[in-house]
């Protein structure tokens, strides 16, 4: 007759617990994430000369700039772009936040200066190029 300790089952508690946690981690991260539309053509933009980036955020969609002057926002290209981009502006005063313009580095200068003259008539107070810093 054995009177020893009985055998001990091996439970799956401890591998249960891990999966548990990894779930919850996953849903929070789906969560909280920020899903980007690609932009509908490359834009490699130009280079700056600043050592760092500036800290003043952007919460809308780009506008993004092809070097042939395409344009591309929130998934419309060309006036269709433009115009929503109007019609989602419109309410906002003074204080928004700068609209992103995301141009290929081969852009003539007179296209994007003709551009921001058009945004300006359209409503968009503020704009910010976006650059590649220069490492």
């Amino acid at each position: 007759m054995d009177l020893g300790p009985p055998p001990r089952r091996a439970t799956a508690e401890p591998v249960v617990a891990m999966i548990n946690v990894v779930f919850l981690l996953l849903c929070f991260f789906m969560m909280t994430a920020t899903l980007v539309r690609p932009s509908p053509f490359e834009v490699a933009p130009p280079v700056s000369g600043a050592a760092e980036a500036p800290e003043t955020p952007v919460l809308e969609a780009p506008l993004n700039v092809a070097a042939d002057g395409r344009l591309a926002w929130n998934g419309l290209e060309g006036d269709a772009a433009l115009a929503a981009l109007a019609e989602a502006r419109a309410g906002a005063g003074p204080g928004a936040e700068p609209l992103e313009i995301r141009a290929d580095a081969g852009l003539e200068g007179a296209k994007l200066a003709a551009l921001v003259a058009r945004l300006r008539e359209l409503g968009v107070d503020t704009a910010r190029l976006a650059l590649k810093l220069a490492r």
